[in-house]
């Protein structure tokens, strides 16, 4: 299969609130947006892939467990100190995890979904140790 473009899928009750999380907080670009009827969605530019945000989801403002959304969004970052400044204006209790492979900030967004800032220094680290790397020689 060849494929041509990929982008993740986001379902969500409290749409303009996710759309100005994902907009402000990661700096996403507007790709476009649709109305019909009752629907709603934003297309972001994610990368070289897309963040489609839609309405028609189910929020938990506490945030979703596993069971509940098996899916957590992980967005690789140059500078995780940075990135945890800009995510304490979101979630004051925001903290960095360190992990034996990464260090990780966790948050959810205002339905609950679970999204993790990874570094991405660790994560090419972690390739190059378990030397998976020989397909993705132009990841540093």
């Amino acid at each position: 299969m060849d494929i041509e473009r990929y982008g993740i899928i986001l379902n969500t009750e409290n749409y303009d609130e996710c759309v100005a999380f994902y907009r402000e907080l990661f700096d996403l670009p507007l790709m476009f947006e649709k109305v019909d009827g009752n629907f709603r969605l934003t297309c972001l530019a994610l990368g070289t892939a897309y963040l489609m945000i839609e309405t028609e989801g189910v929020a938990k403002r506490e945030g979703k467990s596993v069971e509940e959304s098996a899916t957590k969004l992980r967005l690789n970052v140059k500078d995780i100190q940075a990135a945890l400044d800009n995510v304490r204006a979101y979630d004051a209790n925001a903290s960095i995890v360190e992990h034996e492979w990464g260090l990780v900030i966790n948050i959810v967004d205002p339905d609950g979904n679970r999204v993790s800032i990874r570094d991405e220094a660790g994560f090419i680290e972690q390739l190059h140790s378990k030397n998976i790397c020989e397909d993705y020689t132009n990841l540093a």
